[in-house]
């Protein structure tokens, strides 16, 4: 969510730089539907310089989520490749713009060429269309051609993520966030210890509220600068007002965001 600041505990006002009237976007386990929120001031971040506040409140959960899984799961670097999976879903839009801003490359995956259409101006360095072409036999010509994945973070599991396991660079990290297409895969072994492959678990929700504050005091530190330079920035599929909630629910049931969708509270 993003909001403006009307009250302060006297611990946070010791303990914190922030003041009544400052705008802030912040990370909440739920709460968010409502005109007011009570949030612990380390969960807050500033609204960054050149954001509007329907940007700022797009930015907490899916930039953190980001930046938990590139840098420090990830532990990604400047000329690596990255392959991040559904290309047009609310995080794929933050995590390609901002592995870009660092120097990755990056491959994504659509359904359709009108998704991949929609998707040009996150700037991915190929964009698979999988009802065209299989994502499997591309990461193979990539691992041929000497530009392998170094790290993959996967939305979708399913049957195709332990075919595409097979062909990462050595030491490479696959980083299963959801299994949208299935819990189930199947997994040559050898292969994953012969190349050093780590498939690591990770949600953002399930962490100490200590390692969210460790995240949030980095994205501000290292990610809003790039932000505010307009390097990377949240993509807005819909903004509802909050009376409309269930007409957003059903845009995200049906897949057919690019980007996220926004609530306003008048």
């Amino acid at each position: 969510m993003a909001g403006e600041i009307i009250e302060m505990s006297e611990g946070a006002k010791q303990k914190s730089n922030y003041k009544i009237g400052d705008k802030v976007c912040a990370l909440l386990g739920g709460g968010g539907y409502a005109q007011y929120a009570n949030i612990k001031y380390d969960m807050l971040m500033p609204v960054p310089k050149n954001c509007s506040m329907v940007e700022a409140a797009a930015i907490p959960e899916a930039f953190a989520t980001a930046y938990l899984n590139l840098f420090i799961e990830g532990n990604i670097k400047e000329g690596n490749t990255l392959l991040m999976n559904a290309g047009a879903s609310g995080l794929a839009s933050v995590i390609i713009p901002m592995a870009k801003a660092f120097g990755v490359r990056v491959i994504t995956t659509v359904l359709t060429d009108e998704i991949a259409e929609s998707i040009k101006h996150l700037n991915a360095d190929r964009v698979v269309v999988t009802t065209k072409e299989d994502i499997a036999e591309v990461l193979k010509e990539e691992l041929e051609k000497g530009h392998s994945v170094d790290v993959a973070i996967d939305c979708l599991g399913g049957e195709i993520m332990g075919k595409c396991i097979h062909y990462l660079t050595h030491g490479a990290r696959w980083i299963m966030i959801a299994a949208l297409a299935g819990t189930k895969t199947e997994i040559d072994l050898k292969n994953i210890y012969v190349r050093n492959v780590r498939i690591i678990g990770s949600t953002l929700r399930s962490r100490t509220p200590e390692t969210k504050a460790q995240i949030l005091s980095e994205l501000v530190e290292k990610v809003f600068p790039k932000i505010e330079s307009g390097e990377v920035k949240p993509t807005i599929h819909a903004v509802l007002p909050i009376q409309e909630a269930e007409k957003a629910h059903d845009m995200l049931y049906q897949g057919k965001n690019v980007g996220k969708v926004v609530l306003t509270v008048e």
